[in-house]
């Protein structure tokens, strides 16, 4: 049972947001002058030890690291640093690649012994790298350290009482040890969630920003210097019927009106008011006018079906509403097809995407076919998201506002990838069983993003 109730905020929850934002309005700025100051004596001495060390661990990476990781670190501005790179038995060339470079600021150790790790791969998630790093923390002689790492991860929440929720402290505590930061994209889990969601966004800060004194809850930065949280939820504008394939008409079951809508977003805002520059809230929605009616920033669409060469009309729209948007970087859609469905139910095997090809798995042909549409997709909507939130004449740029996001390419259910995405000549025969038909090479889709980030980076 759902324990969750609809809420509005008290007189109790306004009476704090407005001491709040009283105290920072005060206090903030007279922290931020001292720490100015104390900052700009500690930078301003000359010291022969480096200012920031970063920490690298690695195990058989040597040709990246020298390709894409030191190029990256290189290209900062601030100079006054040490890399510390910890092989963990790494036996390729990694040692040697580091000593052409000739630079005194990189050091490679090698542990003689590969880390131990625990055989069950959930538990060797929660552990990866913890002994090189450790090493690494050993070997570091900067006053700040650093781990070289990515940005930030979205994770789909299902409301305070689930299985999902459980986890995030967990998630959170491993994240934060990577210096990865946390976002949230909120899932329909009940049909009353529009009435939910400004407590849902409330108890998400509470409980994951505030508690944890924002050790990784992601607070996104814009142009301007604005700082906030930023939030994605789905089934947010929708239809009020939907009409199924045998013509029955029905109640769509959480349908929410605009201005329900409204009302939360104008709570949220309100309760917030004091503590953040500006909070972003998006719709997974392309109703731009109904997007903007019910409170929202912008629109993030997760449909992998919507292509990448009509999202430029999406973007005119909302820039002519004043509006932000994010097109998710995504590889299409590839899933199995339900082995068992009732008589009379309306279930459709859905297509490949991009394309709308039908493979012959068994082929390797038909897969290496299949990887290459994958492929294209994954760069078309890589370049034209970064090219439409980068474009002078639309709505991101004028606000200052960009945002990425990736979708998971390890999501079974969802189609885009298979878990775990291992090479096609390492299934199981259960996998197998179950309709996995993975690329001869697990890795493509990734790969594919990662030389797409660095040639972005190297323009």
């Amino acid at each position: 049972m759902n324990t969750y109730t609809p809420w509005k905020p008290t007189l109790a929850d306004q009476l704090i947001c407005a001491w709040n934002a009283v105290r920072y309005a005060v206090t903030e700025p007279v922290k931020l002058w001292r720490a100015r100051r104390q900052f700009e004596r500690t930078y301003q001495k000359t010291s022969d030890l480096p200012l920031v060390s970063i920490m690298m661990p690695t195990f058989k990476r040597g040709q990246l690291l020298e390709e894409r990781t030191i190029p990256s670190i290189l290209a900062q501005t601030h100079q006054n640093f040490e890399v510390i790179i910890v092989g963990d038995r790494t036996l390729d060339d990694t040692e040697a690649r580091i000593a052409r470079l000739g630079d005194p600021r990189f050091r490679f150790f090698h542990l003689p012994e590969v880390t131990n790790l625990p055989t069950d791969p959930k538990r060797r998630w929660f552990i990866g790298g913890a002994v090189p790093r450790n090493k690494g923390l050993e070997l570091a002689r900067g006053e700040w350290i650093a781990d070289s790492g990515v940005g930030a991860i979205d994770v789909s929440w299902w409301g305070p009482d689930s299985n999902v929720n459980e986890v995030i402290p967990t998630l959170m505590d491993v994240m934060a040890a990577h210096d990865i930061h946390v976002t949230f994209y909120v899932e329909p889990y009940t049909e009353h969630h529009a009435e939910n969601y400004a407590r849902d966004l409330l108890y998400l800060i509470k409980n994951y920003g505030d508690r944890r004194h924002w050790d990784c809850f992601l607070l996104h930065e814009h142009a301007d210097g604005t700082v906030g949280p930023v939030f994605k939820s789905f089934r947010t504008i929708l239809v009020p019927t939907g009409t199924d394939c045998h013509g029955v008409t029905s109640p769509v079951a959480d349908y929410a009106t605009d201005d329900v809508w409204r009302r939360q977003t104008d709570a949220i805002r309100e309760l917030l008011r004091g503590d953040f520059d500006r909070l972003t809230l998006l719709a997974d929605s392309s109703h731009v006018d109904r997007t903007r009616a019910g409170g929202f920033d912008g629109i993030a669409l997760f449909d992998n079906y919507v292509a990448p060469d009509i999202w430029r009309l999406h973007a005119e729209n909302c820039t002519s509403r004043n509006l932000v948007f994010s097109f998710q970087v995504n590889p299409g859609f590839d899933s199995i097809v339900w082995p068992q469905t009732e008589p009379d139910s309306c279930y459709v095997p859905p297509a490949f995407a991009p394309g709308g090809g039908v493979y012959d798995w068994t082929r390797a042909s038909e897969r290496a076919a299949a990887e290459s549409a994958s492929r294209s997709r994954i760069a078309d909507s890589f370049n034209t998201t970064v090219g439409l939130q980068t474009s002078p004449s639309l709505a991101n740029v004028k606000q200052g506002f960009f945002l990425v996001y990736i979708n998971s390419f390890n999501e079974w259910h969802e189609g885009h990838q298979f878990e775990p995405m291992k090479n096609r000549a390492d299934l199981t025969d259960a996998e197998r069983a179950l309709g996995y038909h993975n690329a001869d090479a697990g890795s493509y889709r990734l790969d594919t993003l990662r030389g797409l980030i660095q040639d972005l980076f190297d323009r």
